[in-house]
C-alpha cells in the first residue's frame, strides 16, 4: 500500500542500489492509482533516480498518471537526453503540453535530443493553441490512399499491432493524394468484408472534419451534439494533421474549470502540490494575500468613519460580517455565471448595459427576501423594529450592488484585456464590503436616536 513506509522504505533502498529491474517490478506490483501516490512520498532527487533508472516507457506511463505540475517538475530535474527519451513515449498531444510548460530553454533542450521526426512532429503540436483542435487532437492515426483494399488494410494493422495500440484506434480514415480526408473506416465494415473489397466501396463518404483552429468550446459542443468518439482535424489546406478525441476535449474543460478556480481561489491559476518546495508554494499564495491586505484595509476604512456609531449600537457589530458575506455571495453567483458565458461565447463585453438590467432584476427580487429574512431576526432578536429596517434594508441594497457588479465586472475586465477569473473575486469583495459596511452605518446614522 502507499502508507506502508516499510514499501516506500525498500523502494528507496532499490533506487539507491540502481537495481532497476527489481524497483520496475515493486512498482508493476502495486495497482496504478497507488503508484502515483508511492512516487509523490518519495523527496524530489529519488523522484529523478527513478525517472531515470527505470524504461522510458514505464517512465511515460506512470508521469501520464501524476498532476501535470509534478510531472513537468520532474522532468526539468533530469538530463535533456533521458527527458527526451520520456516524451516520445508520450502520446503525441500529451507530449506537446508537457514540452509546452517547460522553460523554453528546457524544451528546446529536450527537442535537441529527440529524433528529427519526433522533434519536427512536437514543434508543429506546439505551435497549436492549446486550446484548439491542433492543441487538443493526436497526431497519431491511421490513413489510408482511396486506391486501398481491405486486405492491405487488415494486413497493415496485423504488421503493425504492436504501434498501433498506442493510437486509441477508433477508425481508419481514407485519403486522397493530395492527404485530404475522403471517408472514413469503421473497424467493424473491415471484419466483415473481403480482402479483395476496395475501401471505397465500405467507407463513410464526405467526414465531418473540423479545423485546427477550432476552438475548445465549439469542439464540446460538437461532440455534444453528435456521438462520435473523435474527429479528423485538418489544416488550412483540408489536409489530415490529427484527431481530436473526446475524452480529449473533456479534460481539458476540466482543466480550465479547475484553473479558474484556482485564479478565483488566487493561485493565480498555477496548480499547487503539497510536494512543491515550501518557499514556491508560499509565494504562490502570498502573491495574492498581500494585495488582499490593502483591500481589506480600504473597506475597514468605512467601519473607521462611522466608529462613533458603532460604539452606540454595538449590535451593529454582529451584523456586519452577515449583510457582507451574503452580498458577496450573491455576487459570486453573478460572476460565475458572467465567466461562464463568456468561455461559451454567450454573452460579449459589450453586452454590460443588458447584463447589468437582468442582474438588477435578480439582485432586487433577491435583496428584498433576504433583507426581509434578516430583518425580521433582527426584530425577533432585539425587539427593535428600527434596527431591523436598518439590517435588512442594508442587506437588500447591498445584494443589488453586488448582483449588479458582479455581473458586468467580469465583461468589463474582459473588455479591458484583463483575467475574469483571476481579478474579479478580489474586486468584488472589496467593493461589496465597503457598501455593506456603508449601508448599514450610515443608515444607523441618521435614525440613531431610535436605536440607542
Amino acid at each position: 500500500m502507499s502508507d506502508n513506509p516499510e514499501l516506500i522504505g525498500a523502494l528507496e533502498e532499490r533506487i539507491e542500489a540502481k537495481d532497476a529491474l527489481q524497483v520496475s517490478a515493486m512498482l508493476e506490483a502495486l495497482p496504478m492509482a497507488d503508484r502515483s501516490l508511492v512516487i509523490d512520498r518519495l523527496d524530489d532527487d529519488t523522484q529523478e533516480q527513478l525517472m531515470v533508472l527505470i524504461p522510458p516507457e514505464q517512465a511515460a506511463e506512470l508521469l501520464e498518471k501524476m498532476p501535470q505540475a509534478q510531472a513537468i517538475d520532474i522532468l526539468d530535474g533530469i538530463d535533456p537526453e533521458r527527458a527526451a527519451d520520456i516524451i516520445e513515449a508520450f502520446d503525441s498531444d500529451t507530449a506537446a503540453d508537457i514540452l509546452g510548460e517547460l522553460e523554453d530553454e528546457e524544451t528546446e533542450a529536450i527537442l535537441g535530443e529527440m529524433e528529427p521526426q519526433d522533434a519536427a512532429d512536437a514543434r508543429e503540436m506546439l505551435a497549436y493553441d492549446e486550446d484548439s483542435a491542433g492543441g487538443l487532437m493526436r497526431s497519431e492515426y491511421l490513413a489510408y490512399s482511396l486506391s486501398a483494399t481491405v486486405g492491405l488494410v487488415t494486413e497493415d494493422m496485423r504488421a503493425n499491432a504492436e504501434i498501433y495500440t498506442d493510437y486509441d484506434v477508433q477508425y481508419a480514415y481514407i485519403i486522397d493524394d493530395e492527404a485530404r480526408p475522403v471517408g472514413v473506416l469503421r473497424l467493424r465494415d473491415l471484419l466483415l468484408s473481403t480482402p479483395a473489397t476496395a475501401v471505397t466501396k465500405i467507407m463513410l463518404p464526405r467526414p465531418l472534419v473540423v479545423h485546427h483552429a477550432m476552438e475548445q468550446d465549439e469542439l464540446a459542443q460538437l461532440f455534444d451534439d453528435k456521438g462520435f468518439v473523435g474527429l479528423p482535424v485538418v489544416d488550412d489546406a483540408q489536409r489530415l494533421v490529427g484527431v481530436v478525441m473526446r475524452k480529449s476535449v473533456r479534460e481539458a474543460a476540466a482543466n480550465n474549470v479547475a484553473e479558474d478556480f484556482l485564479k478565483v481561489s488566487g493561485l493565480g491559476g498555477k496548480e499547487e502540490l503539497r510536494s512543491m518546495p515550501l518557499v514556491v508554494r508560499s509565494r504562490r499564495r502570498l502573491s495574492w494575500l498581500s494585495i488582499n491586505i490593502g483591500l481589506n484595509v480600504v473597506a475597514a476604512s468605512v467601519i473607521a468613519a462611522y466608529q462613533d456609531t458603532l460604539t452606540q449600537v454595538i449590535a451593529l457589530a454582529v451584523f456586519l460580517p452577515i449583510i457582507s458575506d451574503m452580498s458577496g455571495c450573491s455576487g459570486s453567483q453573478a460572476v460565475a455565471v458572467s465567466i461562464r458565458e463568456l468561455a461559451l461565447g454567450l454573452v460579449r463585453p459589450v453586452e454590460m448595459m443588458r447584463v447589468l438590467g437582468k442582474e438588477m432584476a435578480v439582485g432586487c427580487i433577491n435583496g428584498v427576501v433576504l433583507g426581509t429574512l434578516l430583518g425580521a431576526v433582527t426584530l425577533l432578536w432585539q425587539g427593535n423594529m428600527w434596527l431591523g429596517a436598518v439590517v435588512g434594508g442594508a442587506l437588500m441594497l447591498n445584494t443589488i450592488v453586488a448582483v449588479s457588479l458582479g455581473g458586468m465586472i467580469p465583461l468589463f475586465l474582459k473588455r479591458m484585456d484583463l483575467d475574469p477569473a483571476l481579478a474579479s473575486g478580489p474586486i468584488l469583495t472589496t467593493v461589496t464590503d465597503m457598501c455593506g459596511f456603508f449601508f448599514v452605518l450610515s443608515m444607523a446614522t441618521m435614525v440613531l436616536p431610535h436605536l440607542v
